[in-house]
């Protein structure tokens, strides 16, 4: 499991360049009682990270103007690096072999959409356990 470093807020950062799905996951891991950065894309989140460091990343795959694999490469230089979640909704055949790639990449885990939000709470716990109570 990896524990963010002490006294920084433990937030997660969303990379998904559908707004309304960004919205709805956004809203489950609110719900669950976690802080979530939204990014639209892989260049976003690039300078996001570059500016606040994050606990988690969960990025889409697919996405115009810096893409989840990018993105990939980019995290694999960051020391300590924060685990990443892969997504993607890939046509039927290519879901495997994109998620395949983005776990050669380095994610730590991957989720073929759809997903429900059970497995993305599960998977978030897995990786960085329950949320910390805010002080």
């Amino acid at each position: 499991m990896f524990l963010p470093e002490p006294n920084l807020p433990a937030e997660i950062l969303l990379v998904e360049d559908d707004p309304a799905l960004a919205r709805s996951l956004e809203a489950v891991l609110r719900r669950d009682g976690y802080q979530v950065v939204l990014a639209p894309n892989g260049r976003v989140a690039m300078d996001a990270i570059a500016r606040h460091p994050v606990v988690l990343v969960i990025s889409d795959v697919f996405m115009p103007e810096g893409d989840g694999l990018e993105l990939l490469n980019f995290l694999r230089r960051l020391k300590p690096r924060p685990p990443i979640v892969a997504m993607s909704g890939a046509g039927p055949g290519r879901i495997g072999n994109v998620l395949k790639m983005a776990g050669a990449l380095g994610a730590a885990r991957v989720l073929a959409k759809p997903f429900t939000p059970s497995q993305l709470i599960g998977l978030v716990r897995e990786l960085i356990g329950p949320p910390v109570p805010s002080k």
